[in-house]
């Protein structure tokens, strides 16, 4: 049983949303931006880390600010090579996305300030080890904690209750990538920080290996139709993402967001070349709050379950 599906009640749902035909955007402009949108991206990436480490950057603004560049731009590659024209967000959902970013902003503050006393007595200013060393170290590292929390969040009932909120969506595009619980992104990103300041990464490398994360994590999530090939083997991307969204139990597993190894060597990855999802959701929509019912969507881990009977608990 695929974990991704697993109800609020422990029970196995799949999804009947199906996944509209690709836009067929063509021309030799938007073939060119479907080779260079990635490469691109990861050259930001690239270019704010250097700048960021020399010019010794203050990573309380450097972050957020990246994020607001990495999101616009992916934002205009939705409109440029969009995977699917259907899934561009509505009027009521982007409001909808936009209170859900919202909250998972506050999620991510609100995580940062639980662990930034822990992290600054534990984590080295300055690094221990060459950042060549480091920065891999700490990506790895990272990632392995969010896919072992992201699968958890899948098969156990209650995380599930928290982490399904993001499956709710009926579309897979960057706008509704901030559609999640606030207690499930406190959680998880608390435990990543907390994982690598334990291990002693320095702060120079913490943040750029989080710069890299944020980008992939928007890319990966992004409506955009760019593929890279058998580098899916190396890195996650918008193919295994929508896999992971998909309602085919078969093919719903990567819970790597960043690097594609962890999914490879717990045996989640299911990508091949041309597989795509024929629906994505939540087969149940009574078993979740829509995504426009925010406070209901909040307060979802606490409602009460129905005994197996019917009967109340």
């Amino acid at each position: 049983m695929n974990e991704r599906e697993r109800s609020a009640d422990g029970e196995n749902h799949s999804a009947a949303f199906s996944v509209g035909r690709k836009s067929g955007v063509d021309g030799y402009p938007a073939r060119l931006l479907r080779i260079t949108g990635y490469p691109l991206l990861l050259l930001a990436v690239l270019l704010t880390a250097v700048a960021a480490l020399r010019l010794r950057w203050d990573p309380a603004w450097v972050s957020p600010l990246f994020l607001i560049g990495v999101i616009s731009y992916l934002a205009l590659l939705e409109r440029l090579i969009p995977y699917d024209r259907s899934w561009h967000p509505d009027t009521d959902e982007w409001r909808w996305y936009g209170i859900w970013f919202l909250l998972t902003m506050a999620g991510s503050g609100l995580a940062q300030l639980l662990v930034s006393v822990v992290v600054g007595l534990i984590s080295p200013v300055e690094p221990t080890y060459p950042l060549g060393v480091e920065i891999p170290g700490a990506l790895l590292a990272g990632s392995l904690v969010s896919y072992l929390v992201h699968r958890l969040g899948h098969r156990n009932a209650l995380l599930w209750r928290l982490h399904g909120v993001h499956h709710v969506p009926e579309k897979v595009n960057v706008a509704n990538n901030g559609v999640n619980h606030v207690l499930d992104i406190v959680l998880a990103q608390s435990l990543v920080q907390l994982a690598l300041a334990l291990v002693g990464f320095s702060r120079p490398a913490v943040l750029v290996a989080g710069l890299f994360v944020a980008a992939q994590g928007y890319f990966v999530h992004a409506n955009v139709d760019v593929r890279i090939g058998p580098l899916n083997h190396l890195l996650a991307s918008p193919e295994q993402h929508r896999l992971h969204h998909s309602t085919d139990l078969s093919e719903a597993g990567h819970y790597g967001s960043d690097l594609a190894c962890w999914d490879h060597l717990f045996g989640s990855f299911t990508w091949r070349p041309g597989r795509e999802p024929t629906a994505v959701g939540l087969h149940d929509p009574t078993s979740f709050p829509a995504t426009g019912e925010i406070l209901a969507a909040l307060l979802h881990p606490w409602r009460r379950r129905p005994a197996p009977d019917g009967c109340p608990e």
